[in-house]
C-alpha cells in the first residue's frame, strides 16, 4: 500500500477538490458548430450588403 493513505472522509475531500478543479472538456463538435454558425452569419451579412 501507499505511504500516505486517506480515510474515507479524506478521500471524499480529495475527490471533491479534483472534481472542482478539473479543466472543462474540449468539445470539438460544439466548437466546429460555433465556427460554422459564425461563418454563415458573416456570409449572410455580406450577401445582404451586396444586394443593396
Amino acid at each position: 500500500m501507499g505511504k500516505y493513505q486517506l480515510d474515507s472522509k479524506g478521500q471524499a475531500a480529495v475527490a471533491k477538490y479534483h472534481e472542482k478543479n478539473k479543466p472543462a472538456q474540449f468539445d470539438k463538435k460544439q466548437q466546429v458548430e460555433k465556427i460554422r454558425a459564425a461563418y454563415l452569419e458573416k456570409k449572410q451579412k455580406q450577401a445582404e450588403q451586396t444586394d443593396k
